[in-house]
């Protein structure tokens, strides 16, 4: 008996499955593509295995993020079925462009931002040329498995469930830089302003802003999201109106500054932190800048009901910040933490930072120690340096030895670790208020989703309600409630 062409063979494909790795921002970029791709006719796969059309949007922000997404891509070719599209979007893809598509074969289609996922998928995978060079450091082994990948990166858009078939050489991806990079093409499309589905979950992240003004020395970012450009108001309590969660996560790549974009117009942060508390049960901020962290900006967080504070400090050696061309140093940044505490006692602090910055000395690295002993905060995050081409710290010298940064990193991260478990225990026996994310898991206001620990709750709560818990027991950064 003879059939008629497949609808993946037939060159339209009619399911499709996102993969999402990176950041919070990168999963909002994935929930609109999914709209996106919904209002277009396709239909979500229930798995990478049955899909016409695999997704992959990627992260570019350092070198161990890069490679993760080239093990992921390269993991979800052979995950996938034999004649479906494999679609790679995101950081890597807009960075890379012709490059990614020279060294990964498997690729149907490199799609930049703004552009179109499905379009030539019957072609070879067009790009944009000009692109940096993807870093000769990425090599990626043949069977990587996606779940794994996805799970360092603390998420992934739909369960993947792949074995190994087999145990194939590292393949290095890299090429040569170009001489010159000419413009982008237009974009075909929004993404920062694409409609969203509502969120499946009691909280979703919603994007205020766009790129980054700032030129901090490690950073790409703005080569690639481009300068800061905010979105209104307006557009914004619609998307939270859309996405009916009981908490929103708002997110930017400098979320302080939002509505001040390339030096001009009025930051309004706080009245739109205002506007969706109005709307929402709980209202939580990302990525602060800490010069940007006043007292009317710390009143209306404090307000919200979640006096959480995410604030980007990547060290505090003022000599070191300078050279990262940032503001402030550990004093400053002491002061700051301890007024919030005096206003708000039970606030919760998280940071990040950078080890083995070039020119780092003991000394900058004891301080950074002193700083983490004596701050207390709940949770943190450390990473080694990584060199991006392009950024001004690629040009300075006094480069830190790779043993030397891994010896700091798990110095700051046995510290941490034994602070975070510590403040943590002191919860047990509190009464305190979760939001129900699924049965068995809640978190408090401590607790930013996907990020920082969760506390297990009886599984007849229902999801996405607030229930009032007594925490009974702590294990490392999770807690457990009756």
């Amino acid at each position: 008996m003879t059939t008629g062409p497949s609808a993946r063979t037939s060159g339209a494909p009619r399911s499709f499955v996102v993969h999402t790795l990176g950041c919070p921002k990168n999963q909002v970029d994935s929930d609109k593509l999914v709209g996106m791709l919904v209002a277009d006719g396709l239909s979500p796969a229930h798995d990478t295995a049955e899909a016409d059309m695999v997704v992959v949007n990627t992260c570019a922000f350092v070198e161990e993020a890069r490679q993760e997404s080239i093990d992921a891509i390269l993991a979800l070719a052979e995950a996938k079925a034999p004649d479906a599209s494999l679609v790679v979007t995101g950081c890597l893809a807009e960075r890379y462009g012709d490059e990614l598509a020279e060294a990964l074969p498997e690729v149907d289609r490199i799609a930049g931002f703004g552009m179109t996922l499905t379009a030539d998928l019957a072609a070879a995978a067009p790009s944009r040329r000009g692109a940096p060079p993807v870093p000769a450091a990425i090599s990626s082994r043949r069977s990587p498995d996606p779940d794994a990948v996805a799970a360092r990166h603390g998420r992934s858009a739909r369960p993947v469930a792949v074995e190994p078939r087999h145990a194939g050489p590292v393949r290095p991806v890299a090429v040569e830089a170009p001489i010159r990079r000419p413009a982008r093409p237009v974009p075909e499309f929004d993404l920062l302003n694409l409609p969203r589905p509502r969120s499946p979950r009691p909280w979703a992240y919603v994007k205020i802003a766009e790129g980054c003004d700032r030129a901090c020395g490690f950073c790409a970012i703005p080569s690639f999201r481009g300068p800061q450009r905010s979105r209104t108001v307006e557009q914004i309590l619609a998307e939270v109106e859309q996405l009916d969660a009981a908490e929103i996560v708002l997110v930017a790549q400098d979320l302080a500054s939002y509505g001040r974009d390339q030096g001009r117009g009025e930051r309004r942060i706080v009245p739109l932190v205002e506007a969706v508390s109005a709307r929402v049960s709980r209202t939580r901020l990302l990525y602060l800048y800490p010069s940007d962290l006043n007292d009317a900006l710390i009143d209306a967080i404090c307000a919200t009901g979640v006096p959480y504070f995410d604030l980007s400090l990547q060290h505090v050696s003022r000599p070191l910040l300078r050279r990262m061309r940032r503001w402030g140093d550990g004093e400053r940044f002491l002061a700051r933490i301890e007024a919030i505490r005096r206003r708000a006692p039970e606030a919760a602090f998280r940071s990040n930072f950078i080890v083995g910055y070039p020119g780092e000395t003991e000394d900058d690295h004891d301080r950074l120690l002193r700083f983490v002993e004596e701050a207390q905060l709940d949770w943190c995050g450390f990473f080694a340096y990584s060199e991006e081409a392009g950024t001004h710290s690629a040009t300075l010298a006094g480069k830190v030895d790779e043993a030397l940064r891994a010896e700091r990193l798990a110095e700051l991260g046995e510290m941490q670790d034994a602070i975070t478990a510590g403040r943590r225990d002191l919860l047990i026996g509190r009464r305190v208020e979760v939001l129900v994310d699924e049965p068995g898991v809640g978190r408090t206001h401590r607790e930013a989703p996907e990020i920082d620990g969760i506390v297990n709750v009886p599984t007849a709560l229902a999801a996405g309600t607030f229930a009032e818990v007594t925490v009974t027991a702590a294990a490392g950064c999770d807690l457990e409630a009756a």
